[in-house]
């Protein structure tokens, strides 16, 4: 079905009101769901709203006020106290932008959280600031080293967002071979899984989502894309996280946040990040009738179409979950 994204809006906004979040915080949910299915990423969307009213039905609302712990002139430490990620990541970006654009550089490490969501939603606020960024989060232990049958790090997405016109340069990948939103909303759907992307819990491949969240999904790009994801998942420890953490809580992030002038002059450097840019879209494809991209172009033009429509295509199954929730 075509939704309007203002329904959508009001729909996620009474959604998250009636789970008992604050009002000021909304937003920054929301905004991030919407941004999810803007850019074709309905997995991390109204689906993912039906997966936070499961986990707050199960766990009910924290009620521990997000807190800085720790603080430097370039550093902090978020402590989420168990608010979900899109709220406790937009702070600490708040903060690593503040900071960077005062002194240069920051540091920002979050812990106690959980659904930090798409990375690149953070870095594409820093690189407006004309900030550079590297963004981590890790997670529950879902995938499986390379050459193992059970899980020890999680999806661990990395980001790293370069600032440049007409829009960011933003690389945002989760480190294993599908992500764990994708399984939760197979299983909902009732569709079977891509084959090579999970491993149950008799160690075999399986398609089968129930067995995959029992066992343990695979690490994109085999061993170096595992080593990718456990540097991911040290850097949630670095930010004060476990190394294994809870099914669906505990998660850490860091943020790295510096500005363009760092080492010199910022608009020069910024000139050769789009001058290079141009340059990897201007080099010769394999196929004529697709021209090379760089990291964000999808996303932005995806994105930009979805607005000039003023809808986008959800599940009917999804809506109509988040309509009975609101009774």
């Amino acid at each position: 079905m075509q939704i309007a994204i203002a329904d959508a809006h009001s729909l996620l906004t009474q959604v998250m009101a009636k789970l008992g979040h604050a009002e000021a915080d909304i937003p920054a949910i929301v905004n991030h769901l919407i941004d999810c299915e803007l850019r074709g990423l309905g997995y991390g969307g109204l689906a993912r709203a039906v997966a936070i009213t499961e986990r707050i039905g199960r766990t009910g609302m924290p009620t521990r006020p997000i807190e800085v712990t720790h603080e430097t002139p370039v550093s902090a430490k978020v402590h989420g106290h168990d608010h979900i990620g899109y709220i406790v990541g937009q702070r600490a970006t708040d903060i690593a932008i503040e900071k960077a654009k005062t002194y240069g550089l920051s540091a920002v490490g979050l812990v106690d959280t959980w659904y930090t969501g798409m990375l690149s939603y953070f870095a594409e606020q820093a690189a407006a600031d004309d900030l550079v960024t590297m963004i981590a989060s890790n997670a529950a232990p879902w995938v499986a080293p390379h050459g193992a049958a059970e899980g020890r790090f999680g999806t661990n997405p990395i980001c790293f967002g370069f600032p440049a016109e007409p829009h960011p340069i933003i690389w945002d990948i989760g480190t294993s071979n599908i992500m764990h939103a994708e399984v939760l909303l197979a299983r909902r759907l009732g569709e079977k899984l891509p084959e090579g992307r999970a491993i149950g819990p008799d160690g075999q491949p399986t398609t089968d989502p129930n067995a995959a969240l029992k066992g343990a999904f695979t690490a994109w790009g085999g061993h170096k894309g595992s080593g990718l994801g456990l540097m991911v998942q040290l850097l949630g420890v670095l930010a004060g996280s476990d190394g294994i953490t809870d099914d669906m809580g505990g998660f850490g992030m860091t943020i790295v946040a510096m500005k363009t002038n760092l080492f010199g002059d910022g608009e020069a450097t910024k000139r050769r990040i789009i001058d290079y840019a141009e340059a990897v879209r201007g080099a010769k494809p394999l196929d004529p009738a697709s021209p090379v991209r760089m990291p964000f172009d999808r996303s932005y033009q995806v994105r930009e179409a979805a607005r000039a429509k003023g809808s986008f295509d959800a599940n009917d199954q999804i809506v109509e979950k988040l309509k009975a929730f609101l009774g």
